[in-house]
Parts: C-alpha cells; structure tokens; sequence
C-alpha cells in the first residue's frame, strides 16, 4: 500500500525547524511564517488572534497543497511593530485563551467527570 505514515504529518523530521520566517523585500514590516507540520486548525487560530490585534495590518495563511504538511502565515503589521511580535503576542494570547477555557470548564463539570472526558 502506498499510503503515507500517519505520523508523517505531525512528526518533525530530524534537524527540520518548526517555524521560519521569510521577511517580505518589497513590503516594509511583512513576512511569511512557514509552520511545519501544522494544518488549518493553527493556521485558523493564529491568524484569527492576529487579526484582532489592531497592530496588525493584514493576517492570513494557507496550506499550499494537502499532502504538504505545512502552512504558511504571512503578518503585516505597522511600522512600530514586527510579524514576529505580532506573533508572539497571539501564541501569548491563544496560551491564554486556551488556559482560561480550561479553567472554566472545570468550574462547571465535576472534577471527576472533567478528568474522565480531557483524558
């Protein structure tokens, strides 16, 4: 079977970087974020945090093709702020985000029953 390794698409191959940047040569304070091993679930969540900062000009991503497994997230922000603040700040935020959900979650849901169901 020529089907490819499910771990093919999350697993980073040895000496492969997670994440790269590419600064934008003809834009001032834009660049491209290649995020390896990643999919639409990140790519929808940080260009979605991204867009709420007002700092933030443009943010967008893309898988280029589905058996690729990468996105790329191209950042434009204003001249006083770089794509790779913009993007710490939204990891910042989603941690956050994410932490605070958690937390409320298991104010309503029994201790017991929250354990069972997040594993």
């Amino acid at each position: 079977m020529n089907a490819p390794d499910p771990f093919e698409s999350f697993r980073l191959e040895d000496g492969e970087a997670k994440i790269t940047y590419e600064p934008d040569s003809k834009v001032p304070n834009a660049g491209t974020f290649r995020m390896n091993r990643e999919d639409h679930t990140v790519g929808n969540l940080l260009a979605s945090q991204l867009a709420k900062d007002p700092r933030v000009l443009f943010a967008g991503y893309k898988v280029p093709h589905p058996l690729e497994h990468y996105i790329l997230l191209r950042v434009h922000t204003t001249a006083q702020y770089s794509p790779k603040e913009a993007l710490k700040q939204a990891l910042h935020d989603v941690i956050y985000d994410v932490a605070h959900l958690q937390s409320s979650l298991r104010e309503q849901l029994p201790s017991e029953e929250f354990d069972n169901r997040m594993g």
